[in-house]
């Protein structure tokens, strides 16, 4: 299936049971419930995937399941996390083999690649596939940075297509635009300036908080889009308390938490990530529980 790089990605939590088990039924429920809401893509084995945490059947199992859920409805993408090239070329190859339309990508893990390094690392991978590639630009949690000069050498690719915009600057957003322009697709990474980024010129948002609150999140998307943005604004600055939960060193928790007090998650991470307990819990509790009884009505943004 073709991936537009445009619009609302989810990059959904990977659900677990009590006994540290893929939880199957769970994750159906909240793909459901992002499509019901009209996201455009599913985004699978990230940050807040847990990637890091994940065995390899269990990857192969996410993409496989998404895939059927997904039907045909919106393209399916793989996140590859890999240490080595070798490996993140398999990684490539088991995620088209089980069903995903494309990849987001990030650097290599561990070892803090020079720019040589990195777009070598970028070009093996897209060499090897067919399957189009969103590079996962995220210098603040993974310390290395895409540069522009960089993404001069990748878009040699035909198939290095997108960037999920994590950087911060947002300036950057311009600054691709004024280089590349719509060679290489924009999505924003970073909830707290999602709007922003589409308004300097980003057509899609990776999102974390839509994995709690679908509908909120394409709303915000599809108004923009509309150029509805005082409604935009007014949503997004209801939902900004919620989307700071994104930008934290316990994002997953966080998340997972907002996602149980909607009904299509449940608490359960993997060790050595444990839930939120104590005062931190009951801070998160309270930002939650304030969004939840203040949650705007949504206006008919599906049929804009």
């Amino acid at each position: 299936m073709k991936v537009n790089w445009e619009g609302v990605y989810p990059a959904v939590t990977t659900k677990f049971t009590a006994d540290d088990q893929l939880d199957l039924e769970m994750f159906e429920t909240n793909i459901q419930a992002q499509l019901s809401a009209g996201v455009d893509g599913i985004i699978l084995g990230g940050t807040l995937g847990e990637a890091s945490s994940l065995m390899e059947d269990e990857k192969d199992t996410l993409v496989k399941t998404a895939t059927e859920i997904c039907n045909g409805q919106v393209p399916v993408v793989m996140n590859i996390a890999e240490q080595t090239t070798k490996g993140a070329i398999l990684a490539a190859e088991k995620a088209q083999k089980n069903g995903a339309s494309g990849l987001m990508m990030l650097p290599p893990m561990r070892y803090k690649a020079d720019d040589r390094e990195t777009v070598t690392y970028y070009k093996a991978v897209a060499n090897s596939t067919d399957l189009p590639i969103m590079v996962y630009n995220n210098p603040v949690d993974y310390k290395i940075e895409v540069t522009l000069d960089m993404f001069e050498e990748l878009i040699a690719c035909e198939n290095i297509r997108a960037v999920k915009e994590s950087t911060r600057d947002i300036s950057n957003i311009t600054r691709m635009i004024n280089r590349f322009g719509d060679r290489i697709k924009i999505l924003s990474g970073v909830d707290t300036l999602a709007l922003e980024s589409m308004f300097m010129g980003a057509g899609g948002w990776v999102a974390g908080l839509v994995c709690a609150f679908p509908k909120e999140t394409v709303a915000i998307y599809r108004l923009k889009k509309a150029g509805c943005y005082e409604e935009a604004l007014e949503i997004y600055r209801w939902f900004l308390p919620l989307l700071e939960l994104d930008i934290n060193a316990k994002l997953v928790q966080n998340i997972k938490l907002a996602e149980v007090a909607t009904g299509i998650g449940t608490e359960h991470v993997r060790a050595p990530r444990l839930p939120l307990y104590g005062d931190e819990r009951e801070r998160v509790l309270r930002i939650i529980e304030e969004g939840l009884a203040t949650r705007p009505e949504l206006p008919d943004y599906l049929n804009l």
